[in-house]
């Protein structure tokens, strides 16, 4: 017997790092995982591995910044599953150039869609889901450079930031319906966005990171919390660092 047994969890950025791990994680402990993400042939390869597993799960590539993906990435979940309990979203993306002394406005933009509007539509389609079995756990991955600025870029800064506003807002009109939100900020992590730095994060302080399976296991206590409780945030940071 699982913790999520009986669960359907929405995973998006699955196909690597966080997101990766926490669609196996759930997978585990029995709920049945959605797969989105944009590479569909590394989602593919996990939904093999899942099912293979005996475990119950969906691969459905999609691009967060398109509503209508979204919206059909939601409909195949319910129309496959029956419902949607759990909205995990560790999506999101960092860029090399990404000083303000060298930050392109499309690339800001860019940022923009797929870290925040991204999060805002996958948040949106899973509502009236959640709304109507008065039901729902939705978990956004911010940052711990949202509580210790950095040199991550003022964009990727800003995106994360704006996750929280978003988490919070849709709690505080939410919770009525039974919807609960979290917003989790992990600190350095040695997952495929480090590549994106642009000087190379040295081996032993990576060797000192979270992994993405710590990730994971956060995102699984606070989607096996009783409805009675949740988790506004929740940081997690490396002990070493």
């Amino acid at each position: 017997m699982g913790v999520l047994d009986g669960r359907v969890a929405l995973v998006t950025g699955a196909s690597s790092g966080m997101g990766q791990a926490t669609a196996r994680l759930f997978a585990q402990e029995g709920s049945a995982v959605v797969l989105a993400a944009r590479r569909g042939d590394l989602l593919q390869a996990l939904a093999d591995e899942i099912a293979a597993a005996g475990g119950r799960v969906l691969s459905y590539p999609t691009d967060l910044t398109d509503r209508a993906a979204v919206d059909a990435l939601v409909a195949a979940t319910l129309d496959r599953f029956g419902a949607l309990h759990i909205l995990c979203n560790p999506a999101g993306t960092n860029i090399k150039r990404r000083a303000l002394t060298v930050l392109d406005p499309a690339e800001w933009d860019g940022m923009v869609d797929i870290n925040l509007t991204g999060a805002f539509n996958v948040t949106r389609a899973v509502l009236p889901a959640m709304r109507a079995q008065r039901d729902g756990i939705i978990i956004h991955v911010s940052s711990g450079a949202v509580q210790a600025p950095d040199v991550s870029g003022v964009a990727y800064q800003a995106t994360k930031h704006g996750m929280v506003g978003l988490t919070h807002g849709t709690m505080a009109e939410e919770k009525a319906n039974g919807i609960r939100c979290t917003v989790l900020f992990p600190g350095l992590t040695d997952t495929p966005l480090l590549d994106k730095r642009p000087v190379p994060t040295p081996p032993e302080v990576v060797a000192q990171a979270l992994k993405s399976e710590d990730v994971a296991a956060a995102c699984l206590f606070i989607a096996s919390l009783p409805s009675r409780a949740y988790v506004p945030d929740m940081r997690l940071l490396p002990s070493a660092l």
